[in-house]
């Protein structure tokens, strides 16, 4: 008679955990990760983005009520037509998310292509604000930062600093067109003043030229619409003209990769803005100890990132009992957003993440203790102040 009860309780707890496992598509939980590989985002990105997920999955411990999660990884080679390929190929294959997403190009027509085939996209590395403005979705999010933040926070800051002159030097397509338009507005509005601006191609790497302008212009600060080597050499050029007498170097998307790669005599008292230093804490350099044991490099904040986000991800399959994804996107917008690099952060209804920036700036060498301790946190920026409002949004989720 004692057994009855117990065996009706074991049945129907077996018959629930049955229900749930066949919620999940193929019973496996597929996750791409799509990013530029062998570009010159690659350090940024890249292999330790594969890393940072394989982290986050080991971490979870592989599986989702006995169903394993399994990773793949693809190089995007900074083409928007071959990312979408990659894409479209991976979700025929039963692939439930990507992340990463490499470039903003890429990130906004794959997006597109996963509302078509109801499957998620989270951008941990792509920049453009228009992810979650007009080309937003109901099945996607922008993770770590984006081209209203940034250059809304470090122009803020810098002006508070008594930087109030700008001279733009901008890589020609959308991204850091953005970023220029963005930082502009923000200096105007605090009353500064643009004084000029000088646009370069993709791979670019003479930019005297550019640089003479910037000086003959009077202006004291050179904001730095460009990224990856472009910004690198441009930043090696800028001191070798001796401009770092006259004008302040601030860069609107740069990361610890940078400043390694050119070293603390160049990067020097450069300011910039991110979502993650390495050595903020305990929690931070706890992961990124684990990291550089795999990489032989400290994570950068979209490596970071890719870490949170799928851990974020599998808590929400799993609390959601399936891989569909109107379901797990849902329980991801209910569960508070919390790991090493995250405190308590949100998503808001347009996909937008909403996390602290941190304002950060170069550290001189005799500052340095170590080959990676090359930055350190000026101030902490609430996101709520940097984000683009949701008053100013035209994503069509958002009701005004």
């Amino acid at each position: 008679m004692t057994l009855k009860p117990f065996a009706s309780a074991l049945a129907a707890l077996l018959l629930s955990a049955s229900a749930a496992v066949a919620q999940i598509s193929d019973n496996v939980v597929r996750i791409g990760v799509l990013v530029d590989m062998s570009g010159p985002n690659a350090d940024q990105q890249g292999p330790g983005d594969v890393a940072a997920a394989r982290l986050a999955v080991e971490d979870f411990g592989g599986k989702i009520g006995g169903v394993p999660v399994e990773i793949v990884s693809g190089d995007l080679l900074g083409k928007t037509d071959v990312g979408v390929g990659i894409a479209r190929q991976w979700f025929d294959q039963g692939v439930d998310a990507i992340f990463s997403l490499g470039n903003s190009s890429v990130a906004l027509a794959v997006q597109a292509l996963a509302q078509e085939r109801d499957r998620i996209t989270i951008a941990t590395s792509a920049g453009s604000d228009e992810l979650t403005n007009k080309a937003c979705t109901p099945v996607s999010l922008h993770w770590t930062y984006d081209t209203y933040a940034l250059p809304a926070a470090l122009a803020k800051a810098i002006l508070q600093q008594g930087g109030r002159d700008w001279y733009f030097l901008t890589i020609d397509y959308a991204f850091g067109q953005a970023l220029e338009k963005q930082a502009s507005r923000f200096v105007l509005a605090g009353g500064g003043r643009v004084l000029g601006d000088a646009r370069h191609p993709p791979g670019e790497t003479d930019f005297s030229s550019q640089l003479i302008q910037a000086a003959q212009s009077g202006a004291t600060v050179l904001g730095l619409a460009t990224s990856g080597a472009p910004m690198q050499n441009a930043l090696k050029q800028f001191h070798e003209f001796g401009l770092e007498k006259t004008m302040r170097p601030a860069a609107l998307l740069t990361d610890i990769t940078d400043l390694h790669a050119l070293g603390l005599q160049t990067t020097q008292g450069l300011l910039y803005v991110a979502a993650f230093y390495w050595d903020q804490s305990d929690a931070t350099r706890a992961f990124s100890e684990r990291f550089f044991k795999l990489r032989k490099a400290m994570p950068t904040s979209f490596q970071a990132s890719v870490y949170g986000a799928v851990t974020h991800y599998l808590k929400a399959v799993d609390a959601a009992g399936t891989d569909e994804a109107r379901a797990v996107m849902a329980k991801m917008r209910t569960i508070p957003i919390n790991d090493f690099m995250t405190s308590d952060g949100t998503i808001r209804e347009d996909g937008r993440v909403i996390r602290n920036l941190y304002l950060l700036q170069a550290k001189t060498p005799a500052e340095s203790k170590g080959e990676w301790d090359l930055a350190k946190v000026l101030a902490t920026i609430p996101g709520e102040e940097v984000f683009r409002p949701l008053n100013e949004s035209n994503c069509p989720l958002v009701r005004h």
